[in-house]
């Protein structure tokens, strides 16, 4: 029973942070920084998105492998209703397959660094696991080889400055990969915190122990 509250608790915890950064994608990021024009790079989800993967360490943590993913998998059904509903069918495409590729790598290589160091697991879980997520989704949604997803992008696949202030140019969704990016590192390093303070609270299940 205290272990279907636990899941419960992850998994509605899973859920509200999809929903919230399907709903604050709407909202660009206002200000400058370094000459950069923010508002043409990030939104407010950017900052909600990446905390799926603190959910994701804490219930590796104290639950294993397994458990971690029923969570991202009720995570991946919210994310997916609220694509169809809000975005685009390649969008939709786009969002669900990062995100269950992305979670269920960071899940793999939590599971293998999990003796370590205690911040090893999770900052390295992350840093992977947004890797792939960041390439899978902005590829997907569009570069110009996915285009039989769905219609191309005119804005995002014409070219631009690197983030607006560099010399070279690439197509604008270059950019707003590489500002997601380093927002999910910079996220990634911040949820360290409550990760290492709830390490004493949420003590891993015996058979996770033994199992690791």
């Amino acid at each position: 029973m205290l272990n279907a509250r636990y899941f419960l608790a992850y998994s509605l915890l899973m859920t509200a942070v999809v929903v919230a950064s399907n709903f604050l994608v709407q909202f660009p990021l206002q200000g400058t920084l370094a000459g950069i024009n923010l508002a043409d790079l990030l939104t407010f989800g950017a900052f909600t998105y990446p905390v799926a993967f603190l959910v994701t360490d804490l219930t590796n943590r104290q639950f294993g492998p397994t458990a971690a993913r029923k969570v991202v998998f009720v995570g991946f059904i919210a994310g997916v209703v609220l694509s169809i509903l809000l975005a685009t069918p390649r969008i939709a495409v786009a969002s669900g397959s990062a995100f269950l590729v992305g979670q269920l790598l960071d899940i793999s290589v939590f599971n293998r660094l999990r003796r370590l160091a205690w911040w090893k697991a999770p900052l390295m879980g992350s840093v992977i696991g947004s890797v792939l997520d960041t390439v899978i989704f902005f590829s997907l949604s569009f570069a110009p080889v996915f285009g039989f997803i769905g219609p191309n992008d005119d804005f995002a696949i014409a070219a631009a400055p690197i983030l607006g202030v560099m010399s070279a140019e690439a197509p604008r969704w270059i950019s707003w990969a590489i500002a997601d990016f380093s927002v999910k590192m910079l996220i990634g390093i911040v949820m360290l915190l409550p990760y290492g303070a709830l390490m004493s609270v949420l003590r891993p299940m015996p058979q996770v122990e033994r199992a690791a």
